[in-house]
Parts: structure tokens; C-alpha cells; sequence
């Protein structure tokens, strides 16, 4: 038997990492209960509607979001908000598949155009490893907005 699941992100504020990490994959705001996808700025707005006629005070609009996959095949991505701040390496992160089917300079290539668009949304550059025909075929380590390390593979 097989089980679904969600990658959960702790965070400093929910909807700013889920909408970089939206922009990243192609993902849009899962919706309220009952609601459709829409785009991330309607969908946000049902759920301020929903969080103000229940009640729940404004500064508590930014405690969670999550995000889904428009097709509905890839995980579900759920931002949670904690008090600490990341204080370590990542024990596990994603890899953003930006260049799969690709090798040598035209994968490089492709990993490095990526690399700049999610640096125009926040992300920072923290290496790049060159392709190892014998382990590896080159990948760039990056981070969220918050610091979390992922890499383009």
C-alpha cells in the first residue's frame, strides 16, 4: 500500500516562501474548502475572506499556506509558521528537475538559465558542481528566501 504526502516547510512567513516556491514549480495556492484554483492573487483573497468571517484576527492570516500542483500529480506543499529561525543545514531538500533529459554544457546551460530567473524571485546562489562522468552530471545548490537549500539537477 502506498501512501500520499506533503513536504511541510517550517517558516518564517508562510505566504512569502509558498509563493516563491509557486513561482519555482508551476504550483498554484490550494484553495479554500469548496473554492477553485485560481489565480494567487484570487485564491488568496477567498481565503482572507474566509479567515475574516471566521473570525481569526488579521496578524494570524500569514500562521500557514500551502500549495498544489494545478494537475494535481506532484505533492502538495504546506508553509507553516515557527518562532526560530533556520539555524542549520537542511537534513533533506528539494531537487528542481530544470534540466532532466540534458548533459554536459547544454545541461549546465540550461541549470544556469533557471538559476537566474529564481534569483530575480529571491533565491540565492550557493555553488555549483561541475559534471563527474563517473558520479554526477552537474548540479547547482541554491536557497529560498528563507535559507533553505535546494538544488537544480
Amino acid at each position: 500500500m502506498t501512501s500520499d504526502f506533503q513536504v511541510t516547510f517550517d517558516a518564517a512567513s508562510p505566504r512569502r516562501l509558498g509563493l516563491f516556491w509557486l513561482e519555482v514549480l508551476g504550483y498554484a495556492v490550494d484553495p479554500p474548502p469548496g473554492g477553485d484554483i485560481g489565480s494567487p492573487d484570487e485564491t488568496m483573497a477567498a481565503w482572507h475572506a474566509l479567515l475574516q468571517r471566521s473570525g481569526m484576527p488579521e496578524e494570524r492570516w500569514d500562521d500557514a499556506m500551502a500549495i498544489v500542483d494545478p494537475e494535481g500529480v506532484r505533492p502538495r506543499l504546506f508553509f507553516q509558521k515557527v518562532p526560530e529561525p533556520k539555524t542549520a543545514k537542511n537534513r533533506v531538500h528539494l531537487d528542481v528537475r530544470s534540466a532532466v533529459g540534458l548533459e554536459g554544457d547544454e545541461r549546465m546551460a540550461a541549470m544556469e538559465r533557471e538559476a537566474e530567473r529564481l534569483l530575480g524571485l529571491g533565491a540565492a546562489r550557493l555553488a555549483r558542481f561541475e559534471p563527474d562522468p563517473r558520479m554526477s552530471h552537474g548540479f547547482i545548490v541554491m536557497a529560498d528566501p528563507e535559507g533553505n537549500e535546494f538544488c537544480l539537477d
